[in-house]
Order: structure tokens, then sequence, then C-alpha cells
């Protein structure tokens, strides 16, 4: 028989091919009979218990849910969340109709008509992943419907996620039991509260804050449409990481939408080729607008909450802040700005032994633009060149060092091999040069902080330098010693002579000389108030050898000091260690005219339902007479009024003509520190510009000062606050002036030696 005829013999054979498919069909359908029986059975047993919870009950952690705290600014911005699991519960009046249309047209289109569970629905995902097992052309099906999805999504860990006849059984029985306690929009409330989203977001609240940064109630069509079909594969549909997949699926649920007749087909034609644009916001704290301060509210309510009994990571808290949105975006984008700029001039400064500063003077522009900032290799290169022992500290300190050492390597090995490791000491020495800053603004009649950033970028650098940061302050402790010596009884008129004399100390060094920034004395009589506008040391050296320490010490307490300050004379020029947060508390002392309001961050905190359980109540305590305030004030305005004052380029370089200001810059020596703080009647903001070590500074002593570095900081911001009459000071409002000085309490001293 030849292959023609054989061909031809197995042709009815061809024919009984439907039969088999019959036949192939038919054991699906019986498993299906039989599975379905088996629900029925098992879904009338399980409804017969009651032991759902209400839905107020749900919400709680009992049911393994947990509702993330948020904290909010004072003008009524987002300004971190913090939970185990990112959710706000959204109730369904609030949540858009289509949204729900969205939900229902593509997760379960039979929804308002079934009882739990669609049996035509289940039966035909049955038949489908059957008939995938085999080998022919479908796809495995899940065939739960909405309320069995928010069964498995409320009783997670009693029903599971395991692919089996025995958790399928489970969440079906639970879904009939929630179909027969809630009324399907509690259901739909319920599910779009609970469905997990990436980026840890559950629930479409927060899926809307992290992809869109809205609230749910303002999601349009197509940001809805996108969210929606996410449920199938978040990551795979991911709008931000597989924007081309989430169209794709996005116009599934529109074209579902149009078959269920929510849509109409002209809006789905017209925005089928279309990408939603996404505004990707976690809810990571390094996310926020304003990290740092951020991080200070997580922080200051998980304290709390462990005394008072509350979670801040699963009570769904609302926290209100003293935050203002507006005025802290401008100054991060005022850190960001300037230090950018003052990052090209450290890393030009030291590119190569001919510094740039002779080339480039104050021409920011040109520091950045030239290749000793662009090109990373050239950043810092001759300051590493002449510092090899101080590389060396450095990369002691490490992690990977300490391992090399635990592991049996010489401290020679250890370093000779991670000095041949070209990106690991890179790395190194670009976090080791990399410049910091911290900017705090507070309400001095309230306490009430307004921005708060604690560094450049939270993300590379945790360490807050508002509050947690100590510094010697130099220059700006010296209104605290001035307003001492006022207190006291000396007048603004007092005069002393600019002149080097040497104090006896108790130390190692047992006589102390200071000089002025520059090494420069004029061998004048200067008064007081000049001499504090001229930030001279020699008669700061004078007047606190006249007072003593520990008075000094005494009042610095009491204005806002809380860091340890050794009552030494040097004192005087500010060496001993503050946060800029305390300094900031000192000078609002001062521009509150002697009446202290201790900083305030958190202003309530409430439960989820509104109830307050706690609130801030100030209480100020006057630790400076009002007209000693006015007078100390008054002195502090001519360090930016006169043009010798060292705070006068806020005046000429900013613009800032029409505010009354008073302040004080701040240098430490060889400019590891630049400090700028700068009071006005409504508001104190306060500047530190500096390298995480000490070691590391500015090369020339023009750029290391405050006066060219942290006030340049507080100066953008001021111009950007100001040029928005939302955000403006008000230029109406002033200091009180002093009624008159005693000039019989002046002093001429010829010379004193001690």
């Amino acid at each position: 028989m030849d292959k023609r005829q054989s061909r031809v013999e197995r042709k009815p054979a061809r024919r009984s091919k439907p039969r088999e498919a019959a036949l192939l069909l038919s054991i699906p359908a019986g498993a299906m009979l039989l599975a379905a029986l088996v629900m029925l059975g098992y879904a009338s047993w399980f409804t017969t218990s009651d032991n759902l919870p209400e839905l107020q009950t749900i919400e709680s952690r009992n049911f393994e849910l947990t509702l993330a705290t948020i904290a909010y600014t004072a003008d009524g911005m987002e300004l971190g969340r913090y939970g185990r699991q990112n959710r706000t519960w959204v109730a369904f009046d609030s949540i858009p109709d289509h949204v729900v249309n969205a939900l229902v047209s593509t997760e379960d289109r039979r929804f308002w008509r079934h009882w739990g569970i669609d049996l035509w629905r289940t039966s035909s995902a049955v038949t489908q992943t059957l008939l995938s097992k085999v080998g022919l052309p479908f796809e495995q099906q899940g065939g739960s419907t909405i309320t069995q999805q928010l069964a498995r999504n409320l009783y997670n860990s009693q029903i599971g996620f395991e692919v089996s006849v025995t958790r399928k059984l489970k969440e079906m029985g639970a879904a009939v039991q929630l179909e027969r306690r809630y009324a399907k929009q509690e259901i739909i409330e319920m599910y779009l509260n609970t469905v997990p989203f990436r980026h840890n977001a559950f629930g479409i609240a927060a899926a809307a804050k992290t992809y869109f940064d809205k609230p749910a109630t303002r999601l349009d069509t197509l940001e809805t449409a996108a969210l929606v079909g996410m449920l199938k594969a978040s990551t795979s549909y991911d709008p931000v990481r597989n924007p081309e997949n989430s169209r794709r699926r996005r116009n599934t649920v529109l074209r579902q939408m149009v078959q269920q007749g929510y849509l109409d087909r002209e809006f789905y034609e017209a925005h089928r080729e279309a990408i939603t644009p996404t505004r990707l916001r976690t809810a990571d704290v390094t996310d926020s607008f304003a990290p740092y301060a951020a991080e200070h509210v997580r922080q200051e309510v998980e304290a709390w909450g462990d005394s008072a009994g509350y979670d801040v990571y699963a009570d769904g808290l609302v926290v209100h802040t003293t935050i203002d949105s507006r005025l802290q975006v401008q100054a991060e984008a005022a850190i960001t700005s300037t230090l950018d700029a003052l990052q090209a001039v450290a890393d030009c400064e030291w590119s190569a032994q001919h510094s740039k500063r002779l080339d480039f003077g104050e021409a920011l522009d040109q520091y950045m633009a030239d290749d000793c900032h662009q090109d990373p290799p050239q950043r810092f290169a001759y300051f590493w060149q002449i510092s090899q022992d101080l590389l060396d500290s450095f990369v002691r300190t490490t992690p990977r060092y300490r391992r090399l050492r635990s592991s049996g390597l010489s401290e020679r090995a250890a370093l000779s091999e991670l000095r041949s490791n070209a990106a690991f000491m890179d790395s190194l020495k670009t976090a080791k040069t990399r410049m910091e800053a911290g900017l705090v603004s507070i309400d001095p009649r309230s306490g009430h902080v307004k921005s708060w950033v604690g560094g450049r970028d939270l993300s590379t650098e945790w360490y807050d330098h508002v509050n947690v940061a100590r510094r010697q302050p130099g220059s700006t402790f010296k209104p605290l010693l001035y307003a001492t010596a006022i207190q006291t009884g000396w007048s603004p008129e007092a005069k002393y002579r600019d002149s080097v004399y040497s104090y006896s100390v108790i130390g190692p060094d047992t006589v102390w000389a200071p000089q002025n920034s520059g090494g420069e004395v004029s061998n004048q009589y200067y008064s007081l108030q000049e001499a504090l506008a001229r930030s001279l040391n020699t008669i700061s050296a004078q007047l606190i050898n006249e007072l003593g320490p520990d008075p000094v010490v005494q009042f610095a307490k009491g204005m806002g000091i809380t860091s340890t300050l050794e009552p030494v004379l040097s004192l005087a020029l500010g060496t001993s260690d503050v946060s800029l947060l305390e300094l900031a508390t000192a000078y609002s002392t001062l521009a509150n005219l002697g009446t202290k309001v201790e900083p305030v961050v958190i202003t309530r905190i409430e439960d989820q339902h509104g109830t307050p359980l706690y609130e801030y109540r100030p209480e100020p305590v006057v630790e400076l007479n009002k007209e000693t305030a006015i007078v100390i004030v008054d002195m502090m305005r001519d360090v930016i009024n006169q043009d010798y004052g060292t705070g006068y380029r806020i005046r000429w370089q900013y613009g800032q003509d029409a505010y009354d200001f008073a302040g004080k810059t701040g240098t430490t020596q060889e400019g590891a520190d630049g400090w700028f703080m700068l009071m006005h009647p409504e508001m104190v903001t306060g500047a530190w510009v500096g390298f995480n070590d000490r070691r590391i500074t500015f090369r020339s002593t023009f750029w290391g000062q405050g006066a060219h570095n942290a006030l340049f900081v507080v100066g953008d911001y001021l111009q950007r606050i100001n040029a928005n009459p939302v955000t403006a000071l008000d230029a109406s409002a002033t200091f009180p002036f002093p009624l008159s000085y005693d000039k019989d309490a002046s002093r001429n001293t010829e010379h004193y030696e001690f």
C-alpha cells in the first residue's frame, strides 16, 4: 500500500476530530459540575457561620489591614506618609463613578447581579484553564469575582494564595458571606481600599497619590484605566516602568468600559494612542518634597506614639504640622541652586595647585562651567594629592576596610587592596567632598517652624544639619555674648580698642591671644555696636574676659541653646558646638523681644476619625528684658544695614532693601563652618554651610566665610519668597527702636593685659 492510499484510508479518522473535541470538553465540564456542587455545599456550610466583622472593624489591624499615618503641612499639603502598608481609606461616596465603572467592566462585569460567585465566569475559567493545561490555545484564568478577590485581600492568612481547590472553596465561601453582610457599594469600597499596587501602595487612594500625585477623587478616566489595568499584573502594567504595556492594558480597560456602556467609543478612539502622564511619588520619606522635615516628623510621632500607645505605622493617624509647603519648596530650591554653585567653587579651588579663585573671583558661573568642576577626575584633585594620610584615614573608617581586616588582612594589605579599587576610591572621595547645608525658618512669635532643609539630598545623606549636626557657630554666637553684656549693664556705646591682647587660660596652651578674621587689627576704638557689626574678635575677647564665661553660658541656655557650652574665654568666638535649630531658637527669642517660644513642628495629632489625640500648647517664657532685647536687635541691624557690616550683602547683592532685618554672620577656623542668621519680626532664618568632616574646607578664606556661603543660601531663599506676594514678608513690620543709649556708660580703655 502506497502513501497516497494510506492517506485516503485515514480520512475517516480526520472526520472524527470534532467528536474527540467534544469528548475533551466533556471532561472539564464534568469536573466543573462536580466542583460547582462541592462549592455550593462548602459555601452553604461556610455561610452558616457568623465570624465576619463589621465594616469599621475590617479597617482595623484585626484583619491585617493597616492604615498609614499622614502628615500635612500648615497649608494642607501632604508632607509624608508612614506605614507598613501605604493605605488611606476612601469612602465609596468619594470614589468617582468612572473608577467604579472601570473596575466592574474589567474585573467583574456581572458584579451588580451575582451573589458573590459568578458560576458562568467560574465555569468558563475552569474550562479555559484545563484546556490550556492540555496544550490548547487558551490562557489560564482566575475567575474570581470582585467579592472573591476582596475575601482574599481581607483574609489572606486564612485563605492564602495557593493555587488549589481548597483555597478556591474558602475564597468562595467567604465571598458569599461578605455578600450576605454588606451592600454592593460597601464591597466596592472595601475592595478599592485593599487591593495592592506596587511601591507598597494599597488601595486606590494610595495608588493615585503614588503614580499621579493626586487624591483618588481627582483621577481622570485615563489615569483610572491605567490603575485598574495594573490589577492584572502590577509590574508588567506599571505605567512608570512599562509605559507601552500600560497603554495597551489601559486601552483594554477602556474597551471594556465602551462594551459595557460606561464610555463613548469616541473617547476611546481619541485617546487610544495617548500615553498617560505619571508623576511617581512613593511613600518613602526620601520622596517627600521636604524629606528632612518629614523624617523629623516621623521620629517625633513615633516617640509620641510609643508613650501614648499608638502605632504610627498602622493606626492611620493624621498629623498637622507647621511647615509651609510654599516656603519649603523655595528653601529646597535655594539650597540646591546655591550649593550646586558652591560645590563647583570648592571643586575648582582644590583642583590644581593654582587656585581658580585667582582666575574666577566671585563669578560662580565660571566655576560651574569649567572642567575643574565638570570633569570628575579634576574635582579636589590637588587636595587629595597633598592629603594622602587623610585619605587613608577615611579608608580606615569604611565598612569594607573593617571587613577586610576581620578576614585576616593586615592594615597595609587592606589599605592597598582598597586603594587599588578605582570605583571604591572615587565613591569615597565624592562622598567626603560633598558640600552640605542646613536651613531653617521659624516664626519667632509662635515658634512655628516654617521650613526645614536638613541637607542637600536625604537619599544620599541622612545626617540632618538642622537639629542633629552640631558645629561651632563662630561669630553667630557673639550676639548672645553682647546681649549678656547689655543685660548686665553695658551700653552699646561702650568703646573698646581693636587690638590683640593675651589672656591667661587653664589648659595646655596657657595664653589665648585671638585675632580678627584675616589677622588684621586697626588699633582703633569701636563701640560695642560697631564691633558687633564688624565682627571683631579682639573686642569680643575683651568683653567676655570682663563678664566671665559663666554668665554667658547661663544666658545662652535661657535663650534656647541646649548643647553643652564650655565656660571658657574662647566661647566668645563660638567654639562650643551647637545645632542650627538651637541657634535659630536663640535668635527667635531675640526677635520676639526676649520671650522664648520653643520651636514646634507638630501642632496636632488626630486619629483616623478626626478625634484629637495631642495638641501643642505653647508655653512662652520671658528670658530677656524687652528693652534690652530691643537694644541688641538694634545693634544687629548694623550687621545688615552698614556697609562695613558682615551681612550687608543681603541688601546690595540680593536686593532685600524693603525689610527691617537684623542678623549675624559666622565663620569658624579654616572656614570649616559658614553661618548666617537673619531676623525679621515675622521670621527668623538660619543657614549653615560646610562639609561633614571639618578637615575638608574651602581653600580660600573668601569663600570660607559665612558672608560668602551661608548668606548666599539665605539671600537666594529671600529673593524667592519675597518675589511672591503670597509668601513675601511684611515690609511694614519693624522691630521697635531703642529710646536712648546711656552714653555715660562708655568705656574708653587704651590697653588691656591679662
